[in-house]
């Protein structure tokens, strides 16, 4: 936590710097609404994002109680990774967006081993429906991996099929190959690059911050 309060002070005014996608280790480990807690005395115009590595994964019904939980504890926006099918999807997508909760859908992932063709569980065209269904249910906002420039475009050609101006978010970068200044490229402004462990284990933080900010 020591640490985390450390970045946001650190980048808060750095106007490059969009907000802060909250993973489980800190909302579980502090409690979430804690966590908020700290961005918004330090940064309250930024985002949060709670990316629960990997929500949307259980049953319908369970949406609802994840829905207020993000809700509850004041986070801007959910990242869901919806591996457990449509009707998972669609529920959970819907509680999210009806209780004033921003949702990024995720399909792909950055590692390897994760989809069929590299050794994987799930079907590489998934992928490609996950996005659909979500650009039909409203969504605007999509995870795609940094780390795949040429799976970017493909998923960036068919979303904006169904979405007038679609959003992006990427990780993937730097300790797992992707380059920011190719990301931007295919997806032009709008976008948010995610940015983990190059961040969390920088010895200067402030530094590292306008260093990476300054390829985009």
């Amino acid at each position: 936590m020591e640490r985390f309060e450390q970045i946001v002070k650190e980048t808060a005014d750095n106007e490059k710097v969009k907000g802060y996608k909250i993973g489980f280790q800190l909302g579980l480990l502090y409690s979430l609404p804690r966590v908020v807690e700290i961005v918004r005395k330090y940064a309250p115009n930024k985002k949060i994002i709670y990316d629960h590595q990997k929500a949307g994964t259980d049953i319908p019904d369970t949406g609802l109680n994840y829905a207020e939980v993000m809700k509850g504890s004041g986070v801007d926006a959910a990242i869901i990774f919806p591996q457990s099918g449509p009707v998972t999807q669609v529920r959970w997508t819907g509680e999210l967006l009806q209780n004033g909760i921003d949702v990024f859908v995720g399909g792909e992932m950055t590692h390897k081993g994760y989809k069929r063709s590299e050794g994987g569980y799930i079907d590489d065209k998934a992928f490609e429906e996950m996005y659909v269904r979500a650009a039909k249910q409203g969504v605007v906002n999509f995870i795609v991996p940094g780390n795949k420039i040429d799976r970017i475009k493909i998923y960036k050609e068919i979303i904006s099929e169904y979405v007038d101006d679609p959003s992006f978010g990427s990780p993937g970068f730097v300790t797992q190959g992707g380059n920011l200044s190719e990301a931007t490229k295919v997806l032009g402004d709008n976008w948010i690059a995610i940015v983990g462990r190059d961040i969390m284990n920088a010895k200067d933080i402030r530094a590292k911050a306008e260093e990476l900010t300054s390829q985009l």
